[in-house]
C-alpha cells in the first residue's frame, strides 16, 4: 500500500477520482480514502496546513494503514532561481527550517532525539528517482530533485527565502513535508515529497493562485498515476 498525504483537497479529489473500489474512513477529523490505482492499493488523505497537522496525519496513516511508502504531494514556493512557477521539485531530503535550538549550540534545523540529532530527513531514493522520471514526461515542466524545507510559516519575503536556500541548499519551501518525513523516520517508513512550484522569487505579479492550484493538481495527479504503474 502507498499512503498519499495531500496539501490540497483538489489534489486528493483528482487521485481519488482515478481509484477503483474506494471506501472512506474518518479518523480524528481526517478522511482516509482507500482504493486501487493501476492495481496498486492506495490510501489518500488531506492533512491540513502546518507541521503538527501533517505529523498527526502521518502518524495515524502509518499506525492504522501500514503503508510501504508515504508520498507527500502539493505546492511549494521557490527558494532558488533553478525553479519557477509550474515546475516540479521532487525531494531528496527534507529539513525543518524553523527548528531552532541555536542557543543550545545546535545548528539551525537540528531535531533532537533521545539518541542524537538529525537535520535532514532522507527521502527514499528509489521513489524519488522514479517520481523524477515520470514528472519528466510532463510537457513544459522543468523538474529538479533536491532539498525541500518545511516550517510553520508561509515564507513570502525574498530575503528569508534566500536565507533558507543559503543555509540548507533547499530548492523549495512549504509547511508539511519535513514533518511527515520526521514521523516516517521515527517509524521506519520510506517517504518522498512531490511539490509543484506555486510562487517564485519574482513576486509573481498577475499570477492567479487558484487557477495555478488546479494546474498543479493536474501535474501531480499525473505523476502519481504514472508512478503507480512502475513502483
Amino acid at each position: 500500500m502507498i499512503g498519499i498525504i495531500c496539501a490540497m483537497q483538489i489534489e486528493a479529489d483528482g487521485i481519488i477520482a482515478l481509484c477503483k473500489n474506494t471506501e472512506k474512513t474518518e479518523k480524528y477529523g481526517m478522511v482516509f480514502t482507500r482504493g486501487t490505482l493501476n492495481g496498486k492499493e492506495l490510501v489518500v488523505v488531506v492533512c491540513g496546513v502546518g507541521k503538527v497537522n501533517a505529523a498527526m496525519c502521518a502518524t495515524v496513516l502509518v499506525n492504522d494503514f501500514k503503508p510501504e511508502l508515504v508520498i507527500n504531494s502539493g505546492v511549494a514556493g521557490a527558494l532558488s532561481p533553478l525553479v519557477s512557477i509550474g515546475d516540479i521539485v521532487v525531494g531528496k531530503k527534507a529539513v525543518e527550517h524553523d527548528m531552532n535550538t541555536i542557543a543550545l549550540g545546535d545548528k539551525r534545523g537540528a531535531v533532537s532525539f533521545p539518541n542524537g540529532k538529525v537535520t535532514f530527513f532522507e527521502c527514499d531514493r528509489e521513489a524519488s528517482d522514479m517520481l523524477t522520471a515520470v514528472c519528466g514526461e510532463l510537457e513544459n515542466t522543468h523538474v529538479e530533485q533536491g532539498v525541500i524545507a518545511s516550517g510553520d510559516v508561509f515564507v513570502s519575503d525574498r530575503k528569508k527565502r534566500l536565507r533558507i536556500n543559503d543555509e540548507f541548499g533547499a530548492l523549495a519551501c512549504e509547511m508539511e513535508g519535513a514533518a511527515i518525513g520526521h514521523v516516517c523516520y521515527c517509524c521506519g517508513v520510506p517517504f518522498v515529497i512531490l511539490r509543484a512550484i506555486s510562487d517564485d522569487m519574482d513576486e509573481n505579479k498577475g499570477v492567479d493562485f487558484v487557477k495555478f492550484c488546479a494546474l498543479a493538481a493536474e501535474k501531480t495527479v499525473f505523476a502519481i498515476d504514472r508512478f503507480t504503474t512502475k513502483y
